[in-house]
């Protein structure tokens, strides 16, 4: 059983590697082809209409109940952050990521963390410290079904979590089936098995919103509310639906 307090749970997956931003990213080495289908899939050729992201992160597990509401903006990296600290007191901050002094590590790192499991699919691509290895067609974790086999090595130094590994599994449509999160350190939990469920579109753009996960085998529900998008030259956000 892993024992969970609250800073546990707003700490559980920070990143391996800090966020790169589509304009940072130089091809550093070449992905798989599974690896641009599923990016694709999930709307990369149109991001960079996206004026703005925000979404509602969710995690419930054994009576713990932890939401972060955030803003991004991906042309100008600002964000905005509506939740709690990390004592449980309510908290709201708005910051520019390249002049983040004064902004509590821990907000960061949970920005990226969230992020991540929002946009799973471009960071493949984005992430150009990571090595990506297509593994071929292996069976689900969870499940009896089948998926292309992507394995996404984060280097062991540099990020809020160095080393770490995702498995990352791709259905035939090119959408992500399940992943499993190996951690890099010696910390627990060690293994997060999710699903990738509950499919919606927001603009040009396509989320799962639902991962009825595992994290060493103890049962833990993440998830995603509020998700919309706001396109450039747009004062209208478009919900997901």
């Amino acid at each position: 059983m892993i024992n969970l307090g609250r800073l546990d749970v707003l700490r559980l997956f920070a990143l391996s590697a800090l966020l790169m931003t589509p304009s940072a990213v130089s091809w550093a080495q070449q992905r798989p082809p599974i690896a641009d289908k599923m990016a694709k899939t999930h709307g990369l050729d149109s991001f960079g209409q996206i004026e703005g992201i925000r979404y509602t992160f969710n995690v419930e597990r054994s009576g713990v109940n932890v939401f972060r509401s955030w803003e991004w903006n991906p042309k100008t990296d600002s964000v905005s952050y509506e939740g709690q600290d990390k004592d449980g007191k309510p908290l709201k901050v708005t910051y520019q990521r390249s002049q983040a002094t004064g902004v509590p590590e821990d907000i960061d790192a949970n920005f990226l963390n969230d992020q991540y499991w929002l946009l799973l699919p471009f960071h493949v691509i984005w992430d150009t410290s990571a090595t990506v290895i297509d593994e071929g067609m292996q069976k689900l974790p969870l499940g009896n079904e089948s998926g292309e086999k992507l394995v996404v090595k984060y280097p062991s130094d540099g990020g809020y979590s160095p080393g770490d590994t995702w498995d990352v599994y791709v259905g035939a449509d090119g959408r992500v089936q399940e992943f499993v999160w190996h951690r890099g350190g010696p910390k627990k939990p060690s293994v997060v098995i999710a699903p990738w469920t509950d499919y919606k579109k927001a603009g040009p753009l396509l989320f799962s919103l639902d991962h009825q996960s595992k994290a060493d085998d103890t049962p833990v529900h993440f998830f995603f509310s509020d998700v919309a998008v706001k396109l450039t030259g747009s004062e209208n956000w478009i919900n997901a639906q």
